[in-house]
């Protein structure tokens, strides 16, 4: 399903975003290079899932996953920046401010920000699903959400902290795009308010146990593997779930968090079949 998902929302991507060919050029190039590197496009995935699981179509949610990617994918340039990580590496290829210099890095970023407003602004003719979907994702990215999320983990490398406050940070950095993107699924797909908030759920908890993962694999795997420097985040003094309380132990609470992540699928009324594909991806993937 993730690979069907994958070819899908990369070709949506490359027509939704601005031709290299059109002024600024070096902006929309820098904007196609990030957005269109290899990923996993796994919100996207996990967008058009959740509209079948509540009896709606993958197309329902396919630009909306593909907004909700831009997010994401505006993350990753601003993460990778000298100013906070400072990586070199990014899905297997140099990093956005490494091609084209950190301002114009920068400029990308927030380029593609934008972008995925517009695109889920216009997904549907259905206002009150806009303004849900566009409320979802404002509140996924901002201050309470993944912006928030990466302050703590930047304040966290100074300050430490404690399982609760990796949690957050975790919660908010990963899990609350993730989320969102199950939730907006939901919302396209014709769902109801307990059935978001179930969709919601599953999606946090997942995210969760997807950065729990790259905790994981930041300490185990290679470069190669995962496309981005490994080692890192000790470099840094990250708090992480390894360091905290083992490999051992993350991997159990990894699979103990995917569980309760499954468990809000029975709620549902339509196909669960591919969110629960998605989730045993994360697992396998990982652990």
């Amino acid at each position: 399903m993730l690979e069907d998902a994958r070819r899908r929302v990369d070709a949506r991507l490359s027509e939704l975003l601005p031709s290299e060919d059109e002024s600024p050029t070096e902006l929309h190039a820098a904007m196609r290079y990030s957005a269109l590197a290899t990923g996993k496009r796994l919100r996207p995935a996990l967008a058009m899932a959740s509209s079948l699981a509540v009896g709606g179509s993958e197309n329902a949610a396919l630009d909306a996953g593909c907004a909700i990617e831009l997010v994401h994918c505006f993350s990753l340039i601003h993460d990778d920046l000298p100013a906070i990580d400072n990586d070199d590496l990014r899905r297997g290829r140099p990093t956005c401010h490494v091609k084209f210099g950190e301002a114009m890095a920068i400029l990308a970023g927030d380029a593609l920000f934008a972008l995925s407003f517009e695109i889920l602004a216009g997904c549907t003719d259905d206002s009150r699903k806009i303004a849900a979907s566009v409320g979802a994702l404002a509140h996924a990215s901002g201050s309470l959400g993944l912006v928030g999320g990466e302050v703590l983990d930047i304040q966290a490398e100074e300050r430490g902290g404690d399982q609760a406050h990796l949690q957050t940070i975790h919660s908010r950095k990963t899990g609350a795009l993730i989320g969102a993107s199950c939730r907006i699924g939901g919302i396209l797909g014709g769902g109801d308010a307990i059935q978001c908030q179930h969709l919601q759920v599953f999606g946090e908890k997942i995210g969760l146990a997807f950065q729990i993962a790259d905790d994981i694999l930041n300490e185990t795997s290679t470069a190669e593997q995962l496309g981005k420097a490994v080692g890192s985040d000790r470099a840094l003094n990250k708090l992480t779930y390894p360091a905290l309380i083992g490999l051992d132990q993350s991997i159990a609470l990894g699979r103990e968090v995917s569980e309760e992540a499954l468990s809000h699928l029975t709620h549902l009324p339509g196909d669960t079949s591919a969110l629960r594909t998605l989730a045993n991806y994360v697992i396998d993937r990982h652990w």
